[in-house]
C-alpha cells in the first residue's frame, strides 16, 4: 500500500509513532501498538446475503484462505495477558485474494475510540505522558476527558478478562461504504462474533493462568479443532453518522451476516510472519471503499511506516508468545 501525499498527515503520523515509542519504549521487530500477537491460518465462506451487499470477491467466491492476527494492547511485547492494559484485544483479518493482492478487517474487542481525530489522538497520548508523578493538578489526562465526552465513555467501558481470544467479539469501528453488483451502495461495520459463544473470567483467575495464558490456550484450541467466527455487518441507515468513529448507531440497525471465518492451524513461521505482514485499513477493492472516516488514511500511514521499520529490524522480534 502506499504512503498518503499529504504531508501534513505524514508529520501527524510520525508524531503518533513518537508518543507510541516514548510510552513503551522502541522494540526492534515488533508493532509499536498491540506489539505481542499471534497468526492464525484458515478460511472464510462467505453467507448467501454476502452479494446482496458488495460485489467484493471474497464475497462472491466459494471460499478464502485468511490469516487472523490476535493480540495484546500496548506497545510491550512482553505484556502479561491478565494485564489489564493488555485490552482491547486486537482481530486483524487478512483476506488473500490472489497473489499480492488482500483486503484486511482490523477489529477490536472494545466498541468504540477515544478520538475523533488523529489529532485528538495524539492530544490524548500527549495528555496521558504528562499525567504521571508530580504532574499538574488536575492531571493533563482528566482534563482531556473532561472536555471530550467520547474519552470518557471509552475509558468507562467494561473490559473484563477474557477466557480465550476465540470467545471474544471483535468489531470495526469505522464505517465501510459496500456496493453491490447491481450498483446499490450502503454503509455498514464489521462485527466478528465468536461461534464458541463469549467467555469472561475473573481477574484474579486469569491472573493465575499465567502471563501468556491466552496465547496458550488459544494454541490447545486451534490443534483440537477449527476456531471459528461470524463475520456481521451492522448496515447504517439514512441519516446515520458514517464518518466518526465515536458515534455509535443504534442496535436497532439491521445486521447482515456476512460469512464465517474458521481457522485451523498457527501460520508457519508465526514470529516471522508477523514481523513481516502490514495490515491496511483501507480496503482498496472494488465493493468496498472506506467512509469519510479522518482516522482512515492516517491509521494506514501509521501502520505502513511502523511496518516498514519493524521489517528493517534486525532483530529477530519474537517472545514466547510468539
Amino acid at each position: 500500500m502506499p504512503l498518503p501525499s499529504d504531508d501534513k498527515l505524514l508529520r501527524l503520523a510520525e508524531q503518533l509513532l513518537a508518543e507510541f515509542d516514548a510510552a513503551f519504549g522502541v522494540h526492534p521487530g515488533f508493532r509499536p501498538a498491540h506489539a505481542k500477537g499471534i497468526l492464525l491460518t484458515g478460511s472464510f465462506t462467505p453467507s448467501s446475503e454476502a452479494a446482496t451487499l458488495t460485489g467484493a470477491p471474497h464475497a462472491l467466491r466459494e471460499s478464502t484462505p485468511v490469516t487472523v492476527r490476535f493480540s495484546d494492547s500496548t506497545g510491550l511485547p512482553t505484556i502479561p495477558d491478565f494485564d489489564a492494559n493488555a485490552s482491547p484485544r486486537g482481530m486483524a483479518i487478512r483476506f488473500h485474494l490472489a497473489e499480492h493482492v488482500h483486503t484486511d478487517i482490523i477489529g477490536h474487542s472494545t466498541d468504540g475510540f477515544p478520538a475523533r481525530t488523529g489529532e485528538e489522538f495524539l492530544e490524548l497520548m500527549r495528555a496521558a505522558a504528562a499525567s504521571g508523578p508530580g504532574s499538574a493538578t488536575p492531571p493533563p489526562i482528566a482534563l482531556f476527558v473532561q472536555n471530550h465526552p467520547a474519552a470518557m465513555v471509552y475509558l468507562k467501558t467494561p473490559r473484563p478478562a477474557q477466557a480465550s481470544f476465540a470467545t471474544e467479539r471483535y468489531f470495526g469501528l469505522t464505517a465501510m461504504r459496500f456496493t453491490n453488483a447491481d450498483g446499490t451502495s450502503r454503509y455498514g461495520r464489521y462485527r466478528m462474533i465468536p461461534r464458541a459463544g463469549l467467555r469472561y473470567i475473573d481477574d484474579a483467575t486469569a491472573k493465575n493462568m499465567g502471563a501468556d495464558y491466552l496465547f496458550d490456550e488459544i494454541r490447545r484450541r486451534v490443534a483440537a479443532g477449527p476456531v471459528g467466527f461470524d463475520v456481521r455487518v451492522q448496515i447504517a441507515a439514512t441519516g446515520d453518522t458514517v464518518d466518526d468513529v465515536t458515534v455509535h448507531w443504534p442496535e436497532d440497525r439491521p445486521v447482515l451476516q456476512f460469512g464465517k471465518i474458521e481457522l485451523t492451524a498457527v501460520a508457519a513461521g508465526d514470529a516471522a510472519g508477523q514481523k513481516q505482514i502490514i495490515f491496511d485499513p483501507i480496503p482498496r477493492i472494488d465493493g468496498i471503499e472506506p467512509s469519510a472516516d479522518p482516522l482512515l488514511e492516517l491509521r494506514a500511514a501509521v501502520y505502513l511506516l511502523s511496518g516498514r521499520r519493524r521489517r528493517q529490524a534486525k532483530e529477530p522480534g519474537r517472545t514466547a508468545a510468539g
